[in-house]
């Protein structure tokens, strides 16, 4: 197989190149700029273009894939070459779904609590010592890659509902056709792509249209929305699996799980984790792994990256670093500190940085998500609103929309700077929110500091 991918340097796109390349494909690329760690990445496997910029020269009759990521245009010259010599041209989920036709596949969907839930089923096949392929939206430890594609009888993919490419603005998850389906909740998000609730929660509607029949949709039966959807867009040739917060015990700061008798302590915490604990014992459960086994594996699994990422710690003190920036996201991550250290003082930092959150029109959204925080700021900067070329966010839009009493809103790094040099850390517990990094703040520096 020969494989181009038009804008390698993405942070999937250049991990499914590299796989391709592993499996024996011969693959090239180009970008317009390759940014770390991709840029290394692709420069230790021989795959980094040789010049920056788009090559149309490179775009021959005998190529037997164009693969598409979302950073090139619909313009783009090589993509317009492809086009002119009808080539095949596949979006990344387009073609993940075509290398895994044979296989059993595992899409984890859902407006939040995806990465976290396809690391565990991951986490827990590896130690199994299940053949798989699989995707997935962040580092992971003991996977060097996050993306594998190899002739594993089974692929566990992370369901994206952000749209697949530039030319096909579909949800990716529409594209990969589960044997095995979760759904882990739906939480309006991505305003700039799905404007409306409705439209929104239209594409979950696809989703459970798109499982291939004889399959089972796993899904969260505590959240009233997503009961709600499945109910009213019943199949009769798939099966269903509802799922909660199984029975758990928190002693000392650490959680204990219970399933089917089977009981070990756990290394991430809080209902969110919970759940999507749950949701993957089912899944590894129909992969034929028995409880047993789940629960002992699961008892080491210490989290995706930047997910409840614990990054420093003292006696009385812990520095946690969250990817959560959606209000669902962001109040679960404070509910469940809140709940694993009932005792301490919690100070939360949440940066808006994605179009919905810092859209005027989507801040009501944030009501009460930061109500169990001690301390409590809301940061976004000025460069951020200008890069996304969005208007200016007034102060008292984002204080009216979280409605908290006692809610900082800061615009500035140094002043936020300012404002956690100020705070008392002792018997306290620190967790930064972002999917951004602040306007460049050294989190990791802060949080060292802190600990000290």
């Amino acid at each position: 197989m020969k494989v181009h991918f038009i804008s390698i340097g993405g942070s999937v796109m250049h991990q499914l190149a590299i796989a391709l390349k592993r499996k024996g494909y011969k693959v090239s690329g180009t970008d317009d700029e390759i940014f770390e760690p991709s840029c290394t990445n692709l420069k230790n496997e021989g795959l980094l273009p040789g010049k920056m910029g788009w090559q149309p020269d490179l775009i021959i009759p005998d190529i037997d894939a164009i693969i598409l990521g979302m950073h090139a245009k619909d313009d783009n010259p090589e993509l317009v070459k492809a086009r002119e010599m009808q080539l095949p041209i596949y979006s990344f989920p387009e073609y993940i779904f075509k290398e895994s036709q044979q296989k059993t596949r595992v899409v984890v969907g859902g407006s939040h609590g995806k990465t976290t839930t396809t690391s565990m089923i991951m986490h827990v096949l590896k130690i199994a010592q299940k053949e798989f392929d699989y995707l997935v939206g962040a580092r992971l430890e003991g996977f060097d890659q996050s993306v594998n594609i190899t002739d594993a009888p089974v692929i566990v993919c992370e369901g994206d509902e952000y749209p697949a490419s530039a030319i096909e603005k579909r949800p990716k998850f529409h594209f990969l056709f589960p044997h095995i389906a979760i759904l882990t909740g739906i939480a309006w998000d991505h305003i700039n792509v799905f404007p409306t609730w409705e439209f929104y929660l239209e594409q979950f509607v696809i989703f459970i249209n798109k499982i291939e029949k004889g399959g089972i949709l796993i899904f969260n039966e505590t959240d009233p929305v997503l009961t709600k959807l499945v109910q009213e867009n019943k199949r009769d040739d798939i099966r269903y699996q509802p799922y909660a917060v199984p029975g758990h015990e928190i002693a000392n700061g650490k959680t204990i799980i219970t399933i089917e008798g089977s009981s070990q302590p756990l290394q991430v915490f809080g209902d969110h984790n919970l759940l999507n604990l749950h949701a993957a014992y089912h899944v590894c459960n129909e992969l034929g792994v028995d409880t047993a086994t789940f629960v002992t594996a699961i008892s080491s699994f210490t989290g995706a990256s930047k997910r409840l990422e614990k990054i420093a710690e003292t006696g009385t003190t812990t520095v946690y670093r969250d990817f959560a920036h959606a209000p669902s996201k962001v109040k679960a991550t404070i509910e469940a500190v809140k709940q694993q250290f009932p005792g301490r003082k919690l100070v939360a930092v949440l940066e808006l940085h994605t179009f919905s959150s810092l859209n005027e029109n989507f801040m009501s959204e944030y009501e009460g998500a930061m109500d169990k925080a001690d301390a409590a700021v809301v940061f976004y900067s000025q460069h951020a609103l200008e890069l996304k070329r969005m208007p200016p966010l007034p102060k008292k839009v984002v204080e009216k929309g979280f409605n908290k009493e006692g809610l900082e809103v800061i615009t500035d790094r140094e002043t936020l700077e300012a404002w956690l040099q100020k705070q008392e850390y002792t018997n306290a517990t620190l967790v930064f929110m972002s999917s951004g990094n602040y306007d460049g703040l050294d989190v990791n520096a802060i949080a060292n500091a802190v600990a000290k």
